[in-house]
């Protein structure tokens, strides 16, 4: 079943989006991969995750690692994965309207054939 396309104000901002299609493809996830992978700071995907969290999108959880330090790791949820699906098919929606002509994106009715 499509996901039904739905603007989510929490997920568009860039780094968020970022984050939650990184876990929808890899599932959970340490945070220095993300932070890495994103090349973002500890603090900014620290402030991304919690407000992700927050909203009930992302479960964070902590363990230990390798060499005894404790470990971040970020999952989208249920509702998160069905913001983002949702999310980008209204992304799709959008780039498959064209420009307010009711087209497929890159075509417009002056430049369609007669």
């Amino acid at each position: 079943m499509l996901p039904k396309p739905r603007f989510d104000e929490l997920v568009h901002g860039a780094v968020r989006l970022r984050i939650c299609g990184m876990l929808a493809r890899l599932g959970s996830s340490e945070f220095a991969l993300l932070r890495d992978s994103l090349e973002v700071s500890n603090p900014t995907l620290s402030k991304h995750l919690k407000q992700l969290e927050q909203a009930g999108y992302v479960q964070l959880a902590k363990g230990p690692g390798p060499g005894g330090r404790t470990h971040t790791w970020a999952d989208l949820t249920a509702k998160g994965r069905a913001a983002f699906d949702g999310h980008v098919a209204f992304l799709h929606q959008v780039i498959d309207a064209g420009p307010g002509t009711g087209e497929p994106a890159g075509r417009s009715r002056d430049s369609a054939a007669p």
